[in-house]
């Protein structure tokens, strides 16, 4: 039987600590690192950036846009940065935002979450505003093949709020919805559950009670977004064990030198151990 994706997850994090680092091929970053915003300086910037964090963090979030940018030489680069990340211990989660309705669903499954795909990932995000179930395809086949799927819930653009926040009839926030949804589609699952909500580091007492969610919480905006390890601590409280915080540009603008990626990896890592291990 296939490990679930959860499982792995969770020891991933154990081993390694909790941070996710972002591999953005921003034009602005490649030239910062004297790149040409080309093909070749997106493949010596995300193989670099590859290459230096995926053997000390358990999980690497390659942007699919900056890659897909390039036409086809960039998402072949997009495939090496995802091998080459797998190979080096990291779990890779493709952040492409996916969300559509029946047989295109299944087909962005077949596309990522497939073993038999060369952009196949440990996990996806998705969008679930066509309605939560349009997803089910992609919870499906992440099943099938021990792979999991981050869905948007309380995201840290400004604008996501709109949506996000309204209430339904029963004065459930969408948001709520979905995290109730994520929280049934994870019950009974150990050591974690495999589909996990996204919610922004930034986005303050949203009264959400995140350990229900039984799964992973991606918390983007750590660094650059203006949020920090303590931040992160405040917004999900007791289930911070279970945090993936999110962080890219910080990080990055560290390079290009492979050394000083890994060291502030390293301190960013500690950062978060140290707020998130933390009683209370």
């Amino acid at each position: 039987m296939t490990e679930t994706f959860g499982a792995r997850l969770r020891a991933a994090l154990d081993e390694r600590g909790p941070l996710c680092a972002g591999i953005d091929p921003h034009a602005a970053l490649l030239r910062s690192w004297d790149l040409p915003d080309d093909p070749d300086g997106l493949e010596r910037f995300a193989l670099t950036a590859a290459e230096a964090l995926a053997p000390r963090v358990a999980v690497v979030k390659p942007q699919s846009a900056f890659f897909e940018r390039f036409g086809s030489r960039g998402v072949a680069v997009l495939e090496r940065v995802v091998a080459t990340s797998r190979a080096a211990g990291a779990l890779v989660l493709l952040d492409a935002k996916r969300g559509d309705i029946g047989s295109t669903v299944q087909a962005y499954a077949d596309a990522y979450l497939d073993p038999a795909s060369p952009l196949f990932a440990d996990a996806l995000t998705a969008s679930p505003f066509l309605g939560f179930e349009s997803l089910r395809p992609l919870l499906d086949t992440a099943a099938k093949n021990g792979s999991g799927v981050f869905v948007l819930a309380l995201t840290s653009n400004p604008e996501g709020a709109q949506v996000q926040r309204a209430r339904d009839e029963d004065g459930r926030t969408v948001a709520g919805g979905i995290l109730d949804r994520l929280a049934a589609a994870n019950a009974g699952a150990e050591p974690l559950g495999s589909y996990g909500a996204v919610v922004g580091a930034t986005v303050g007492d949203s009264g959400e009670d995140f350990t229900a969610v039984n799964g992973p919480l991606l918390a983007p905006g750590l660094g650059a977004q203006g949020a920090t390890p303590a931040d992160v601590r405040r917004v999900f409280g007791a289930a911070a064990r279970n945090v993936v915080p999110a962080t890219s540009r910080e990080l990055l603008r560290t390079g290009p030198s492979p050394r000083a990626l890994a060291e502030a990896a390293d301190r960013t890592n500690d950062s978060l151990r140290a707020a998130l291990d933390a009683p209370g």
